[in-house]
């Protein structure tokens, strides 16, 4: 058996030509062509030629990492076997000198990864090829489809853009070079997946959960960050960047990478949020879930998740109350767009989603964000996974500064509903002009509507909330009195 696999052909049909990679490279939900030549004529009813997918340590059928078709399609599979591949003669294949030329789809439920592909016709078994399983945009059964061809071609194809930074008034631009198809990238993303630790713990889940770009943005963005794994970047936000390259130095992802994966996974020094997002926009473009990089201006942290950021007084000289929140001038994530029907049947929650890989807060004892519905953010669905009332905070928290009185009970003394979340931006659809995003995370500010959105944010929140009670609507949260008696014990 000999074989074509008319990588250019298929690599051009699949938006996968621009990658620099020998390999052949397909997109799920969408088929591939490859020639076979038998040393003699091709006689299904007597022989059929089966094939053979597989990816990962552990292929399974039932698990949708392994796959077995042929022609004809009489292959004894798994009852239970998900993912099966699709395999059909082209028409103008010639049975009878033994040329053909093969359909094959991977379904839109494919497992993102690299696959082996074996043929095996009477008794002859060969290795067909090594092919990589990228997700689909372009098709209408993947869940990262993306309707518009201009914004595939943006949050896609494009290896440049723009990040911003500054501050709301002062808004500054840097231009950030994904570079998401340069050399080595396919095998540096499948390293990111391969490192994480759910891998590590259960290869097997981890491999068929590839199927799901709400599970692999989960685990990007654990893994662009070195803070509990094997992670790309290490933060540094402090004044001495030693041993590494201060992140303002940085204006692109793919030195960043190659770094990490030439030097077996270690992390590069140093990122803040804007580097972190950067990175992490080019490892899903690459794996093929469009992406793009958003600003958040005065942007919250809620350390305690109340949706409030505390600040606190003294008027005795007592020592203020520590608080862990902060405002920070701004803050860097990148949405993905998928579909949430793990969160509504109706698409409700499908589009954009919000995924951080800045270490902040700890989620399900990792620290990775999102994703997080930007249409659940809006609305205020505090209760949703992932992480909706953090990003909602970051957006939309309150500023409440408290006086601690000597005696310990806490007087508001102001409340600020409208400084945090300002000017959210992204890099428009074809151009370099900055597009103000801030209408898709709240309603605008002190409406009803999203006075409303903050209570129903604040009801539903699943968090524990701040149960001190204070004067300004609830009883003071005072010392227990302290008495002193003195009792004369002898006379002088």
């Amino acid at each position: 058996i000999s074989f074509s696999l008319m990588i250019k052909t298929n690599r051009t049909e699949h938006h996968t030509s621009t990658i620099l990679a020998d390999e052949l490279i397909v997109r799920r939900g969408q088929a591939f062509t490859v020639t076979l030549k038998l040393t003699q004529a091709f006689n299904p009813d007597l022989y059929p030629l089966t094939v053979v997918a597989m990816t990962g340590d552990y292929p399974s059928e039932k698990r949708g990492t392994k796959s077995c078709f042929g022609i004809p399609d009489s292959v004894t599979r798994s009852p239970s076997a998900k993912a099966v591949w699709k395999i059909e003669l082209e028409k103008n294949s010639s049975p009878t000198t033994g040329i053909l030329t093969l359909i094959i789809t991977p379904p839109a439920i494919t497992p993102i990864g690299q696959y082996t592909l074996t043929v095996k016709y009477r008794d002859q078994e060969t290795l067909l090829a090594t092919v990589v399983v990228l997700f689909n945009p372009w098709c209408t059964d993947d869940w990262v489809f993306l309707s518009d061809e201009k914004e595939r071609q943006e949050y896609v194809m494009n290896e440049q853009g723009i990040i911003y930074r500054g501050s709301k008034d002062y808004i500054d631009s840097q231009n950030w070079d994904f570079g998401q198809f340069e050399d080595n990238m396919v095998n540096i993303c499948m390293k990111i997946l391969d490192v994480n630790n759910k891998h590590k713990k259960n290869p097997a889940d981890d491999e068929s959960a590839r199927c799901n770009p709400i599970y692999v943005g989960r685990v990007v963005s654990a893994m662009i960050n070195s803070q509990d794994d094997r992670g790309v970047l290490e933060g540094n936000w402090g004044s001495s960047f030693w041993g590494g390259v201060s992140p303002s130095q940085w204006n692109g992802s793919h030195a960043i990478l190659k770094k990490w994966y030439n030097t077996f996974c270690s992390p590069v020094k140093y990122g803040q949020c804007w580097v972190f997002a950067g990175v992490m926009c080019s490892v899903m473009r690459l794996l093929g879930i469009p992406c793009r990089v958003v600003t958040n201006f005065n942007s919250a942290h809620d350390t305690d998740k109340n949706l409030i950021i505390d600040k606190y007084h003294s008027d005795t000289g007592v020592m203020p109350k520590e608080s862990n929140d902060s405002v920070w001038n701004f803050h860097v994530w990148v949405e993905g767009w998928m579909k949430r029907p793990d969160l509504a049947e109706d698409g409700k929650y499908d589009g954009w989603q919000v995924l951080d890989p800045t270490p902040q807060e700890i989620s399900d004892r990792v620290y990775c964000c999102g994703p997080a519905s930007v249409n659940a953010i809006l609305n205020g669905e505090t209760a949703l996974k992932y992480d909706v009332p953090f990003v909602y905070a970051e957006v939309n928290a309150d500023c409440v500064d408290w006086l601690i009185k000597a005696d310990g009970s806490k007087v508001k003394i102001s409340s600020n509903t409208s400084s945090v979340g300002q000017n959210i931006s992204t890099k428009s659809v074809g151009s370099n002009k900055r597009m103000n995003i801030t209408d898709t995370y709240k309603y605008p500010e002190g409406s009803e509507k999203e006075r409303g959105v903050f209570e129903h944010a604040s009801t539903t929140n699943p968090n524990p909330k701040d149960d001190e009670k204070t004067e300004d609507g609830g009883t003071d949260n005072k010392v227990p009195p302290v008495t002193m008696r003195f009792e004369q014990v002898n006379n002088i």
